[in-house]
């Protein structure tokens, strides 16, 4: 016995320090728990207990011209909307849409003989119930019917004596428990959003903790000052389309978030995005406001918007004209872009296509389409061509030939479109000598050329001529900060003749902004500039005033064409020679010592819709800068299919030259210290 408590005395000793052991430990961690690491435990419960919930979209960021003039700018909204409570009866919301419906303006003539008929099952369910038969209630116990058909029957069944119960009134009371009611069930349903009067704001704003899921909120909607002048440009906002859902919720954005869709405002969609309010959750119905909403950051472009209004206007009136001249019955577009050399930033951008509505001609805005609408642009990058033989040593700097007309065997012959003789590089430049780019390509080809026989090319001229043109932006993108741009079109076949079409432009096809960076290239002396719109990047300001520069764009130089300085300044000779001279005398108007070229190509169409090119047609195009010495501006003007050669009528509209001089006048007389 003795033994046996000695061993019993033991283990109780030994269960005590274990259990004065566990003890002080749990008094350890306590006292580290309280003091040690409050301020870790603490924020861990914050953490756990402090939900976090945000408001609205909150207003964009403002969008000004270059002389800052508001082009965007947001407008508040008052909104109604219901949202419905857990638990809540059909009956229940039927007696809610009785009570609030004298309280709003619906137009009760929206609501469909459908959704009538759906009210009138759910205000008289047993009324509703006697449409059906007992061999149907029969069928839908041995599943022969869903519960969907029988309610497809009951409302099929509804005659309009059944509806003649209601009154006026209640048509109102049924199309706004159709608003209650439409979509997912419990989602945020707008009932009013337009026209909302303070009446109703104020009713539905002071009496919400009674109307069980009615509320009021202040969203917005962009404007536009300047109405749809550059509209296109600037983009739209909506929800977030279906496709890029992950994409923006990756990003951390909610799925009922107002988002830039399209040009601008998607492409600046980081910067003008608002950040939302933010709000604490203290209960089921209770949030606390932590941080109040912020408009996003404001952007000023490079357009000036007086400029682009005249610049439409001038598009509009010319293209209308020249709808009621001979030949020109597959005429329908002209695009026109505006940069400042030496920096990118485009001026004015503006496409405008005219169509025949109720018998008279009317316009319409097609200005995104400045950068996906190739065409062949003919001889305006003739300029391109002859760095190609000046680099290659295919001719020297003033070099002579003779302007005759070439004969491959088995090909027609290919002339110039006048008859010029003895010429030079500046002479060809000015009066667009075909032949004279027909010979530079043959050397570079290192082709034996004699009249009426074959000829054998070194195709690898395709890839000269090619990478010399990309480097003034011609078939490669120009990078300007708009999501979507196109590359043109490149020839696939290495005929022969077709590496002559290339020289004088008509073989490849290029968008209006690649011609625009085109001929900003060769006005700022060989550097291939980015396009851009954007200028500026300011803090948002809670006044009507532009608030403080946070970033401005600066000046991206994508590459530096590869040639002899005194190559360049050639083709800068001959573009002047063009204008005082050649072909393009007056083009320019009244604009000082300009520089440019002009170019007219052979094109076809689909001219039935049927997905085949069965039309020939000529399109016209021109490229300037002014003045030569000291580009303020360049210019692009296309105008694809101006006139319609079939007709056998000798008539040519000079529409494109009239909107290239036109416009050029404006600017001059806008910008006189240019």
């Amino acid at each position: 016995m003795r033994k046996t408590e000695k061993i019993i005395n033991q283990r109780l000793t030994f269960l005590e320090w274990i259990l004065t052991g566990v003890f002080l430990l749990l008094l350890f961690c306590l006292f580290q728990t309280i003091f040690l690491k409050k301020d870790y435990y603490k924020q861990k419960l914050e953490e756990l207990t402090n939900v976090i919930v945000y408001g609205e979209s909150a207003p964009r960021g403002r969008i000004y011209d270059r002389n800052y003039r508001l082009l965007v700018d947001n407008q508040a909204v008052s909104v109604i909307f219901y949202q419905k409570e857990e638990n809540i009866t059909i009956a229940e919301e039927i007696e809610l849409a009785y009570q609030v419906s004298s309280h709003l303006e619906l137009d009760a003539s929206k609501l469909n003989l459908r959704n009538f008929k759906e009210f009138y099952v759910a205000h008289y369910p047993e009324e509703a119930k006697k449409k059906i038969t007992e061999e149907e209630w029969k069928r839908l116990e041995r599943r022969e019917l869903t519960l969907t058909d029988i309610e497809n029957l009951k409302i099929a069944r509804i005659t309009e004596e059944d509806l003649s119960i209601f009154s006026e009134e209640e048509k109102k009371v049924a199309y706004l428990y159709y608003l209650m009611n439409r979509g997912y069930s419990y989602s945020e349903k707008v009932i009013k959003s337009e026209n909302v009067s303070d009446q109703e704001y104020a009713y539905f704003s002071e009496n919400n903790d009674k109307l069980r899921g009615f509320d009021t909120k202040v969203t917005w909607k962009r404007v536009y000052p300047y109405g749809n002048t550059l509209k296109s440009i600037l983009g739209s906002v909506g929800s977030i389309p279906k496709e890029s859902s992950q994409e923006y919720l990756n990003k951390g954005y909610s799925l009922t978030d107002i988002v830039g869709l399209s040009n601008i405002e998607k492409q600046y969609e980081d910067i003008l995005k608002g950040e939302k309010a933010k709000y604490q959750k203290v209960s089921n119905h209770k949030i606390v406001l932590i941080e109040e909403a912020k408009r996003g950051q404001d952007i000023v472009l490079s357009i000036d918007i007086e400029l682009q209004k005249e610049v439409d206007q001038i598009i509009d009136q010319e293209l209308i004209k020249a709808k009621k001249e001979a030949n020109t019955k597959y005429l329908s577009k002209t695009y026109v872009i505006l940069q400042r050399p030496n920096t990118g930033e485009v001026l004015a951008i503006s496409g405008r296509q005219v169509l025949k509505k109720n018998g008279s001609y009317e316009t319409y805005d097609i200005t995104p389409y400045s950068l996906t609408d190739p065409m062949t642009p003919g001889s305006v990058i003739k300029g391109a061509s002859m760095l190609v033989g000046y680099n290659t040593g295919a001719i020297q700097i003033g070099e002579y030939t003779t302007d005759e007309c070439i004969k491959i065997s088995n090909l027609p012959q290919k002339c110039s479109s006048h008859q010029i003789g003895r010429l030079n590089d500046i002479t060809a430049l000015a009066e667009s000598s075909n032949v004279y780019q027909f010979k530079i390509a043959m050397k570079v080809a290192g082709a034996d050329y004699h009249y009426n026989q074959p000829l054998t090319i070194n195709e690898e001229a395709f890839d000269i001529y090619r990478n010399t043109f990309y480097q003034f932006g011609l078939g490669v993108k120009t990078e300007i900060d708009l999501p979507v741009e196109s590359l043109g079109y490149s020839g696939k076949s290495r005929a022969v003749d077709l590496l002559l079409n290339y020289s004088i432009g008509q073989y490849d096809s290029y968008t209006p902004i690649q011609l625009s960076q085109y001929i900003t290239t060769i006005a700022s002396n060989g550097n291939r500039l980015q396009p851009h719109l954007l200028k500026e990047v300011h803090a948002s300001s809670n006044t009507s005033e532009i608030g403080p520069l946070i970033e401005e764009k600066k000046v991206n130089v994508l590459n530096v064409v590869d040639t002899k300085e005194e190559y360049l300044k050639r083709i800068q000779e001959g573009f002047v020679a063009v204008m005082e001279v050649g072909l393009g005398r007056r083009v320019m108007g009244d604009s000082p010592n300009p520089a440019g070229k002009t170019g007219t190509s052979e094109s076809f169409i689909d001219s039935d819709g049927d997905g085949k090119i069965d039309t020939a047609t000529t399109s016209n195009a021109f490229v300037g800068y002014a003045p030569a010495d000291n580009p303020k501006m360049t210019i692009t003007v296309t105008s694809p299919d101006v006139e319609d050669p079939n007709t056998g009528i000798s008539h040519r509209t000079y529409m494109n030259r009239l909107i290239a001089r036109k416009i050029s006048n404006c600017y001059f007389e806008m910008f006189p210290e240019s």
